[in-house]
């Protein structure tokens, strides 16, 4: 079976001469119903492996397949379509249509995908996030906090071979932070490959493994991460020298370094969906 998501000498180069190097070749494979976390000090490329194994960014070099399926020489539209019959995205930005409710934002990424939306899944992916009262609500009545968790809800409610979630708890208080990552737990038990950038140590400890990334490398893989092993591997970062070349590895080792977050490229993930939106709202009021 072909892994879910799959990264060969996988590099990324910006400025004029490739001035700074973002992702230094990078070899990985995420197996489908997998769940990872990404970790590294700022800069280290956590946000440039997730935008460019979602094909939200073109790599310079190297090659990438998701869901079995390379990317190289796919135009616009077709890494649209796929985006949307594929893979599920929690944004640092929260990217919601602001004329629709917790529910109509939660249901879109099915419609738009052409599938009929799991009512009961979707209502019990609201319920967790506690957003069970507020099914509702648009965006401009809740606040900063709740908009994160109905981004959350929309990821999980899709059930999308792959799930790419940066800092999907930043904004989050503890009982709910929890929620979401057993909830990030069952989706991967389910089948769905989870791929998460964060920096906590502890939503780290809900994950199978966990990568470090240095300068544009992956330096570590952490089997089974504990809050302490995490943090105690974070705190050696810092002074580790910086590595050569990374050998192509398979499973889990590879490399990277930090990229622009996840904001400008959401517009590309779902491109079309603005107008498809007004096409659910109308279609919605008819009846």
């Amino acid at each position: 079976m072909d892994p879910a998501v799959q990264l060969r000498d996988l590099r990324k180069h910006y400025g004029g001469g490739g001035q700074v190097t973002a992702l230094a070749g990078i070899s990985v494979d995420f197996p489908a119903g997998s769940f990872t976390a990404v970790m590294g000090p700022s800069g280290s490329g956590k946000s440039t492996l997730l935008h460019c194994a979602a094909g939200l960014d073109e790599p310079t070099s190297g090659t990438v397949a998701l869901v079995g399926v390379p990317l190289a020489g796919m135009n616009e539209t077709e890494l649209t379509r796929l985006r949307r019959e594929h893979v599920a995205f929690v944004f640092q930005s929260y990217n919601l249509m602001p004329a629709l409710t917790v529910w109509q934002n939660v249901t879109l990424p099915a419609l738009l995908a052409g599938r009929r939306p799991d009512k009961e899944w979707t209502r019990r992916v609201i319920e967790r996030v506690g957003l069970g009262e507020r099914m509702g609500h648009r965006p401009g009545e809740l606040s900063g906090g709740q908009q994160q968790r109905v981004a959350i809800a929309r990821a999980l409610a899709s059930r999308s071979a792959v799930v790419f979630a940066d800092e999907p708890t930043g904004a989050l208080d503890t009982t709910t932070a929890r929620e979401v990552l057993n909830l990030l737990t069952q989706i991967a038990r389910m089948g769905q490959t989870v791929v998460m950038v964060t920096h906590d140590p502890v939503a780290a400890s809900y994950a199978d493994s966990a990568l470090f990334l240095v300068d544009g490398q992956i330096v570590r893989q952490l089997p089974n991460p504990t809050a302490k092993a995490v943090a105690d591997e974070l705190a050696g970062l810092a002074n580790r020298p910086q590595p050569g070349p990374a050998p192509r590895t398979s499973a889990f080792q590879g490399p990277a370094p930090d990229g622009a977050a996840f904001q400008g490229a959401a517009h590309r993930a779902h491109a079309g969906g603005q107008a498809m939106a007004a096409g659910f709202r109308e279609g919605t009021a008819r009846r």
